[in-house]
């Protein structure tokens, strides 16, 4: 998944009550609408926190079978920073929210029980601005302070967790998939398939979320034009055929009505919404985050001739340069990337991501010397660890046969980013490499059971059991392996 931590809230507040009337809150003006996001109480008919977190758990399984998250650290990073920022403002939380990009040239987003926010790459390729970001993150975060799903839900409690998951997938990624038959498939053979429409969103839940979402990215800092201008956004993507509607439209019901509710509540609150482009947002970092979306997660072949195409128009911008070097790097034109991460580098010279990429595209090319120079740099000039530039520096050291640095830098990763699977891979042939075998099996022992390759995982663990002698780690294989189970019948060992 992602690898930034989540973020830290209570778990011991309530949840806010609101008003179910649109007009009703129209009337009673912005003042009052802000005192009552300060006020918690206990939500009518919703499954409990507990049975949230489960079902959140449940559907990342199935979100882990059917899609691919965006994985890069820069990306994860930067979108949670608008979320906590956002959260920043609000009331305590029982929940510890975490925000996502999920691998899908769709527009869309949405939010599960429990605090977990979904945008697809292809909205976000698609924002201009950090504003536009904002509001549609905001949106997400009242859904679940309202517990709108939550609360339809409990209305079909009969029906098991691992099931009910696979509803709600059936309702976000179903309609991202493109295949209006998609939400059936998931839910097959149960009762589910004909009560997935009972939990999509309400025009009064999409009017509650508008409303809530508006205050906190306007406490945020942010412009509520961007929610304004995200959703006309989404609208212009309609065309004229069903099958070309915005999934964005199809599971967040009311878009025009919203349009006009929201464009209303701007006009009414001018002290509120300052007009034009918001300052609060670093516009700096949504257009180099964006670049780097496009460039690393866009169609190659088609990527690469937007940013040709645009540099052809402004051959001194950094950030096109900088996404042109990363498109080179994916199609192989290594030392074409170089020289075009370092025309970007020239104008941000302590940009970490920049450094990192450049010492990346220097490992792949071979010229390991340039990316441990590189990458020692980058390193030294973050204040924190930056995942990819760990990972590469200690691929980079492994390669030069420097491998108790190899170790240090791969066991920092894991020990801040323990979901960053590749390293552990490499952890494990480095210790190979140093013939500590236990710890060598140890660690690709665990690299495969995360990649849900029992068998060999098992292999490894039983191997790392009969030499390790680290309490921590023989705990760590004893769970591994009853989570693995007792091998099938005929399966070598």
């Amino acid at each position: 998944m992602g690898f930034e931590k989540p973020i830290r809230m209570c778990n011991d507040a309530m949840i806010m009550n609101s008003y179910k009337h649109h007009n009703l809150l129209k009337t009673i003006g912005l003042a009052l609408c802000l005192a009552i996001t300060l006020v918690w109480c206990s939500p009518v008919m919703a499954i409990s926190i507990k049975e949230e977190e489960k079902l959140a758990r449940e559907f990342m399984k199935v979100m882990g079978q059917r899609y691919e998250l965006v994985s890069d650290p820069a990306i994860v990073r930067y979108v949670n920073k608008i979320g906590e920022k956002i959260l920043a403002v609000m009331p305590v939380q029982p929940f510890n929210y975490r925000f996502y990009v999920i691998k899908e040239d769709v527009y869309n987003a949405f939010a599960i029980p429990a605090g977990q926010i979904f945008i697809h790459s292809g909205l976000l390729a698609a924002m201009e601005t950090e504003d536009e970001l904002a509001g549609i993150i905001g949106h997400e975060i009242a859904h679940v302070v309202h517990r709108h799903i939550s609360k339809r839900i409990d209305r079909a409690k009969k029906i098991d967790l691992a099931t009910m998951a696979g509803m709600v997938a059936g309702i976000f990624l179903g309609a991202a998939s493109g295949d209006p038959g998609a939400a059936q498939v998931m839910t097959i053979g149960s009762a589910a398939a004909g009560q997935t429409a009972s939990l999509a969103y309400s025009r009064e839940d999409e009017t509650q979320a508008d409303q809530y979402g508006l205050q906190y990215i306007v406490k945020a800092g942010y412009d509520p034009h961007g929610l304004l201008s995200a959703l006309r956004r989404i609208r212009s993507k309609q065309w004229f055929g069903s099958e070309q509607i915005p999934t964005y439209m199809m599971t967040h019901p009311a878009v025009e009505d919203r349009i006009t509710s929201i464009d209303t509540w701007i006009t009414m609150n001018p002290k509120q919404s300052p007009a034009g482009t918001s300052t609060s947002g670093d516009g700096k970092s949504f257009n180099h985050i964006n670049t780097r979306l496009k460039a690393l997660y866009g169609d190659s072949e088609t990527t690469l001739k937007e940013f040709e195409k645009a540099l052809t128009l402004q051959p001194d911008d950094a950030d096109l340069a900088y996404g042109y070097g990363l498109i080179l790097a994916r199609v192989d034109r290594r030392a074409e990337a170089v020289v075009f991460l370092k025309k970007a580098l020239a104008k941000n010279m302590l940009d970490t991501d920049i450094l990192v990429d450049l010492g990346r595209v220097y490992f792949q090319d071979g010229r390991y010397q340039d990316a441990l120079t590189t990458l020692q740099g980058a390193l030294a000039s973050s204040i924190a660890t930056d995942p990819e530039g760990l990972f590469y520096l200690g691929r980079t050291q492994l390669a030069l046969g420097q491998f108790d640095r190899a170790v240090d830098s791969l066991e920092a990763l894991i020990a801040d980013y323990p979901t960053y699977q590749q390293a552990y891979y490499f952890l494990g042939e480095t210790y190979g490499k140093l013939e500590r075998t236990g710890e060598a099996h140890y660690y690709l022992g665990l690299f495969y059971f995360n990649n849900r390759e029992f068998q060999i995982a098992r292999f490894h663990l039983q191997r790392a059991k009969k030499s390790l002698n680290d309490p921590a780690k023989l705990k760590a294989i004893e769970e591994h392996l009853q989570a693995i189970g007792p091998p099938t019948r005929g399966a070598k060992q």
